[in-house]
């Protein structure tokens, strides 16, 4: 299986922490939430993963490296100053993600999820982990029909940043600068965005009191 995990953003919300290293490698209790990220994708028989690269960039390579301590393959998408959000940084990497589905991990989440060997329905090009809303939210991102996402009224759940694509989700898209949100409310609009509850371990680690939290719980 390949994978990949978004860590290009620059993480203004955990700032001053994120003045000196990129989002991803901040850490929760006593590891950085990248290498949470690998050695949980490693044990779930991922093989190779791809991470894009941002805001000190430089100081991923130097740390994650080749990835050989973790067990995987690690290669690098390379953004640095022209960033491209999470739509066009996956466009981007696609020519090193293969023909087959393939996972995305947001870097700045914590969680015990196990990706596994997609398994998406025929007429669904991407498949997403929802979590229920977090109190500190003012509204979720998506409902579920059964097993399709839809964008109705309620929308009690909140995309966990984690997803399974098909690189055909992605057909016709440019490597350019653009968010992933509107080709998902689009393919959920249409019926074809399948999706599933998670109830274990995740959280946002979006905010410098989100982190300290976090912290004192583990």
């Amino acid at each position: 299986m390949i994978a990949m995990i978004l860590a290009a953003g620059r993480g203004e919300r955990l700032r001053p922490i994120t003045d000196e290293i990129p989002k991803p490698m901040v850490e929760v209790g006593g590891q950085a939430l990248l290498e949470r990220h690998l050695v949980l994708l490693a044990d779930a028989g991922v093989d190779t993963v791809v991470i894009n690269l941002g805001w000190h960039g430089e100081k991923i390579v130097e740390r994650i490296g080749s990835g050989q301590q973790f067990g995987v393959q690690v290669l690098y998408s390379p953004e640095y100053d022209n960033i491209l959000e999470t739509g066009g940084g996956i466009c981007r990497a696609l020519p090193m993600l293969g023909d087959e589905p393939f996972w995305v991990v947001n870097g700045d989440v914590l969680t015990d999820f196990s990706v596994r060997k997609p398994d998406l329905p025929v007429d669904c090009n991407a498949h997403l982990l929802l979590v229920p809303r977090p109190d500190y939210l003012d509204h979720g991102d998506f409902d579920l029909d059964g097993a399709r996402v839809s964008n109705g009224p309620e929308r009690p759940y909140t995309f966990s940043g984690i997803a399974c694509y098909r690189p055909s989700f992605f057909a016709g898209r440019e490597p350019v600068r653009f968010p992933l949100a509107p080709l998902l409310r689009d393919a959920a609009d249409g019926g074809r965005l399948s999706g599933e509850i998670y109830a274990g371990l995740w959280a946002d680690v979006g905010t410098t009191e989100r982190l300290a939290e976090l912290n004192r719980q583990l």
